[in-house]
């Protein structure tokens, strides 16, 4: 069973925005996560250097329960900046691949612009630099990208000059890359899509909860009733939204993995600063009539251990 916090970034307590991977060559799952830096000091509320500055972190795990740091992902300098946000990493082509969120920068407000780069590595510790995607407008952030049935991949981001848009973009190759319409009609932050139970699905961040749509073809979209994680939990560190989620389909079991804000933690009552802190958690999401739901009360029993033959494809 999966313990609460599933994983506690031992740097700067500030683990969020998680996106995880199966490494053949090693038989690990790596997750990759913006390493926020809640323990600094900031000069008031509303300076938010804290959330800049951050690098990329990594953890591994053999299991998907028991989980080690793994220091932080050795990302170039020359085509990113600062601060580094929202991984996604994903395999195509016998290749890793990676999204990543870049301000450039360490800024006391949201002002600063942002933009998305392509990275690729033969094996997740060395990566090069690739393009900074086009995609019409200078505040573009959390890229999840997923290769379509038909052939081809689609992009879904974070387009902030849009309302904070979930819009989508499409590729042949992974270079060039065509914008599509908004995806939403209501701010969020965070999409994640998937394939699962005979479905595509989006979850996203909306700050309340997150978001569901649902998809028989990936490109036409309806969107599920209410919010998951709405709700605090109530196991400790459980207990404030879930938000920013990765989901790992494996074995023919989904879980979703989500970072939860600590303000609602006895330590924030003597210490106000203690609510940047945040830690990832795990629950198991299930399907009924259509239906995406979770449980985030539910024991999570993580079966994430693969054979040998496992490639990672």
């Amino acid at each position: 069973m999966a313990p609460k916090p599933l994983y506690r970034d031992p740097i700067h307590d500030g683990a969020a925005d998680p996106s995880t991977v199966y490494d053949p060559a090693s038989g690990e799952w790596v997750m990759f996560y913006t390493n926020r830096r809640a323990d600094i000091a900031v000069d008031s509320p509303s300076d938010v250097r804290w959330v800049h500055g951050t690098a990329i972190g990594l953890a591994r795990s053999s299991d998907g329960v028991h989980w080690r740091y793994g220091g932080t992902a050795a990302i170039p300098a020359a085509c990113t900046g600062a601060t580094l946000w929202a991984p996604d990493v994903e395999r195509f082509g016998g290749l890793w691949h990676m999204w990543v969120s870049v301000v450039p920068g360490v800024f006391r407000d949201w002002n600063a612009p942002r933009f998305i780069v392509h990275l690729t590595s033969p094996d997740l510790r060395t990566w090069t630099c690739g393009d900074r995607l086009d995609l019409g407008s200078d505040k573009v952030i959390d890229p999840s990208v997923v290769a379509l049935p038909g052939g081809g991949y689609r992009l879904f981001f974070n387009d902030e000059r849009m309302g904070k848009a979930i819009r989508t973009a499409d590729s042949t190759d992974l270079v060039h890359w065509q914008v599509r319409d908004r995806l939403t009609d209501t701010p969020g932050e965070g999409p994640k899509a998937f394939f699962w139970k005979g479905a595509w699905w989006l979850v996203s961040d909306a700050w309340k909860g997150l978001l569901v749509l649902r998809s028989a073809d990936g490109t036409h979209w309806s969107r599920q009733p209410g919010y998951l994680l709405t709700e605090p939990g109530t196991a400790p560190t459980d207990r404030a939204k879930g938000q920013h989620p990765d989901v790992i389909v494996a074995k023919g079991r989904a879980y979703i993995v989500y970072f939860v804000h600590q303000d609602g933690e006895d330590e924030a009552k003597g210490d106000p600063a203690w609510a940047r802190r945040s830690v990832l958690q795990i629950a198991e999401l299930s399907v009924k009539d259509g239906v995406l739901s979770v449980d985030r009360n539910a024991p999570a029993h993580v079966d994430l251990a693969m054979p040998a033959k496992e490639n990672g494809e």
